[in-house]
């Protein structure tokens, strides 16, 4: 499973979500969800905004992890 690593990103340069939320120009509640990884797709202005906003690489806003379900994997 791919995981959205916005959150850690966030606390290693010492930002808000609220600081995000207001850059991003979102509504909240999608704002919300794609911060959580409550959301199954992004679109790639997101990706391309986010990679600005934090100032790192696309391939850092992402980390691969083990689902519960994916023991095989």
């Amino acid at each position: 499973m791919v995981r959205l690593r916005v959150l850690d990103i966030l606390e290693e340069q010492d930002h808000t979500k609220y600081w995000l939320y207001k850059q991003m120009e979102m509504s909240y509640q999608n704002f919300s969800k794609l911060i959580n990884n409550e959301t199954r797709s992004i679109r790639y202005e997101n990706i391309e905004k986010l990679s600005k906003l934090l100032n790192c690489p696309v391939g850092d806003l992402f980390e691969t992890v083990n689902a519960p379900d994916d023991e095989d994997c």
